[in-house]
């Protein structure tokens, strides 16, 4: 029992130092990329601020909503209610599906509008940015399937725990990195 504990233990912080290092990882891409942004945006002429579809929007209203929900599942977890738990987990994944689909919409829009990733600067920046964003949240949401699978079939020991809060946390590091994409698009796109 003892070693079993130590197991957990020793696997949960393993966990959280990967999650650390993919954090940190993930960071400097979206820093690298948002810093090569704002030099290319101050060098040339060529800059277009590109129509950015309204869709935007929503998207970021249902990646709020999704984080939201998640936490609602968490509490519900804690408080030992494992069908609400279920519930809850099940709305965040089919939001963060729903975002996805609706970052494809965005780009279709724009592809519709003749705005494509060679049209100019702006719109290759926002190309790349956004398709590194769903990159990251299509890992997202393979944890947050798996977590529901697990969930769904009953297993939720205390490995399993580990994973939704490594979930959870990763999670909101994408919210929080959509909104940074979101202010830099308005602000200096």
């Amino acid at each position: 029992m003892a070693a079993d504990l130590h197991d957990i233990g020793v696997n949960r912080r393993a966990s959280f130092t990967g999650l650390f290092v993919l954090l940190a990882a993930s960071t400097m891409v979206f820093a690298a990329f948002s810093s090569a942004f704002v030099v290319r945006r101050g060098l040339s002429e060529d800059w277009a601020t590109m129509h950015k579809p309204p869709i935007l929007f929503v998207n970021t209203v249902v990646l709020l909503a999704s984080s939201v929900v998640l936490d609602q599942s968490r509490r519900s977890l804690r408080a030992g209610d494992r069908s609400k738990f279920n519930l809850w987990w099940t709305i965040a994944t089919a939001l963060g599906i729903l975002f996805l689909a609706g970052q494809a919409l965005a780009w279709y829009q724009l592809k519709e509008a003749g705005v494509y990733v060679a049209t100019n600067p702006s719109s290759s920046f926002f190309y790349v940015l956004t398709a590194a964003h769903a990159f990251h949240l299509m890992g997202g949401v393979a944890a947050l399937v798996y977590v529901d699978v697990q969930a769904l079939r009953l297993r939720l020991g205390p490995a399993k725990r580990t994973a939704i809060d490594v979930t959870a946390i990763f999670w909101h590091f994408l919210d929080g990195i959509w909104l940074y994409l979101m202010i830099l698009f308005y602000v200096w796109g």
